[in-house]
């Protein structure tokens, strides 16, 4: 096991790695996927200092603040800022477990398992496939290009779905507004659920999927012509087959409002 203290911009590059713990506060994290060796750049640090441990054996790098858990990163909110701008490049099928307070984080082109936690920071997922996790308070998640599975939960922060064909799309937020513009695979399942955000759906018109949307209070707007409303007192609901196919699309809010739009063909 090897270890060093990061107090100032360095440069580290390292042997195998098929596991990444990494947790910073604020500043900026990039993790990017590479054919390169593995490495850390820390252009900019500010306070305590950043260990850097290194199990050559287990392949395992780890990049943290000593007393930042993982359990910590969703309420560690204190005054000192701890400002750090790093960037980690390890290859793509490596397993990634990033947690960030109030930093913004990007993590692009994985294909494992992705893991990603923050408190108020906003998430970039750009090109990551495989399973991936995000969990955030506040911060809000952008997923560009997704394939695989995606799992989102969030108090208030707003989930943002760009393009892609997930195999599998769970989020549910409290206040949150969920914006998803996808294709579905055949047999690809999407369930979206909040208490009073917005859900808006874009599917191709030629999309071949089950639908059923409900919202106890919320209104419901389809431009699917084929979705039936089952409406009845205290809830409404829209449902219906569009193509054959056994893809799934499930939206549900309590007071939010439900969009699903068509968009442009695959």
């Amino acid at each position: 096991m090897r270890h060093w203290t990061i107090e100032r911009p360095e440069q580290l590059t390292f042997g195998p790695v098929t596991t990444l713990d990494v947790r910073i506060v604020a500043g900026r994290l990039a993790v990017l996927a590479s054919e390169g060796p593995p490495s850390l750049e820390v252009s900019s640090i500010d306070s305590a200092p950043l260990i850097v441990s290194y199990d050559e054996e287990a392949q395992r790098l780890s990049v943290a603040y000593k007393d930042l858990t993982w359990e910590g990163v969703l309420s560690w909110l204190r005054s000192a800022r701890r400002e750090t701008v790093a960037t980690l490049t390890v290859p793509k099928g490596c397993r990634i477990n990033a947690g960030v307070v109030s930093a913004s984080a990007v993590v692009a082109g994985f294909e494992n398992m992705t893991s990603v936690k923050s408190a108020a920071g906003d998430i970039v997922l750009d090109g990551v496939s495989g399973e991936v996790s995000a969990t955030t308070v506040s911060g809000g998640v952008e997923s560009r290009a997704m394939e695989g599975d995606l799992s989102f939960q969030s108090v208030s922060g707003d989930l943002t779905v760009a393009g892609g064909v997930p195999r599998r799309l769970r989020a549910g937020t409290v206040s949150g507004r969920i914006t998803a513009d996808l294709s579905l695979r055949p047999t690809g399942h999407v369930t979206l659920n909040s208490v009073s955000g917005d859900i808006l759906v874009r599917l191709p018109e030629d999309v071949e999927t089950d639908v059923n949307i409900r919202s106890t209070s919320g209104r419901l707007v389809s431009t699917f012509e084929k979705l039936s409303d089952k409406s009845g007192p205290g809830a409404k609901s829209l449902s219906g087959r569009l193509g054959g196919g056994m893809a799934s699309l499930a939206a549900t809010t309590v007071s939010g409002d439900v969009t699903l739009l068509k968009g442009e063909n695959a």
